[in-house]
């Protein structure tokens, strides 16, 4: 799957394409719905499929610090669709131009002229354009007139309820891995590049993989957690994530520490997949009662991975 992140990178097949539009923010089943039946498209009109997202998110653009917290990266989206029969992920820069783009000048600019779209697939509650103008009536509008077909894809539900990436949030927020697994079809993870801490950690005898954040978090607290270091084995450890009060930290950090591991893996890209909450995040009264709690977590989330 190729990795594309303007129109122009994603070079515009000489027959068309199958396309799906969205935030696809988490690739939860639903997300994965749709692009299973594009796929199937995809491949009964011999054509490549192409996945078109948006890079900050709408939300995040218009709201800043006050958007919904971000539950995956690009890399992250790229990684989850890998094996999907994606062709192309288009991740569009979403700027101010695209903003101001009226529905109409975004159907006629993007779907028909860049992309030469012949089949359109979006989900039930899809908007788009400057002010949220554009819907699915007016896809299909269009879509006659320009020549593509579209269809929509209902939503999947669990329990009655719609899967969205609001309510995989809600789930992580509250701590509940499991109920995010079911929603998401696979345990919640995080991707990103280690990059040098303080070393207090590796002082206190627990070293850790430091992993920045430049937005606020799904959630926080220590967990038990497997670890891709992209060898041939998954590594086990805990994790903390938030922002480190007993030594006054003022960013978000993840910090994974290890078991029986002490290389030197910085500038690695790591997927760390949560498994399990031990407990939230707080403050203590002394470096010390904070190291004995980090060897209690450690021996909890031993026993939470060792049982599976």
């Amino acid at each position: 799957m190729k990795l594309a992140r303007s129109i122009r990178e994603s070079i515009r097949p000489a027959d068309g394409c199958v396309l799906t539009i969205g935030n696809f923010d988490g690739v939860h089943r639903g997300h994965r719905e749709i692009v299973r039946r594009l796929v199937e498209s995809s491949r009964e009109m011999d054509l490549p499929a192409i996945l078109m997202t948006f890079f900050p998110s709408p939300q995040e653009f218009f709201r800043g610090d006050a958007a919904a917290a971000r539950l995956s990266s690009v890399t992250s989206r790229y990684l989850c669709l890998t094996d999907s029969g994606i062709d192309t992920l288009l991740a569009l820069p979403f700027n101010r131009k695209l903003a101001q783009t009226s529905a109409e000048d975004f159907i006629l600019e993007y779907i028909v002229l860049g992309l030469g779209t012949r089949y359109l697939m979006v989900g039930d509650d899809f908007r788009f354009g400057a002010g949220r103008r554009g819907d699915y009536a007016m896809l299909e509008k269009y879509g006659g007139q320009y020549g593509f077909g579209v269809t929509r894809c209902a939503a999947v539900e669990v329990d009655g309820t719609r899967i969205s990436s609001t309510r995989v949030r809600r789930a992580l927020e509250a701590g509940d891995m499991r109920e995010a697994e079911r929603l998401l079809g696979r345990r919640f993870d995080i991707v990103g590049k280690v990059q040098h801490g303080d070393r207090r950690g590796r002082q206190w005898g627990f070293p850790t993989l430091n992993l920045p954040f430049r937005r606020k978090p799904p959630m926080t607290g220590v967990f038990a957690v497997r670890v891709d270091l992209g060898d041939t084995r998954q590594h086990r450890g805990v994790a903390n994530l938030g922002t480190r009060p007993t030594v006054d930290g003022m960013r978000t950090l993840l910090e994974v520490h290890l078991f029986d591991f002490d290389e030197q893996v910085y500038g690695c890209r790591v997927r760390v997949e949560f498994v399990e909450k031990i407990r939230d995040e707080c403050r203590f009264g002394s470096f010390d009662a904070l190291k004995a709690q980090i060897a209690r977590d450690c021996e909890t989330a031993q026993g939470i991975l060792s049982a599976g």
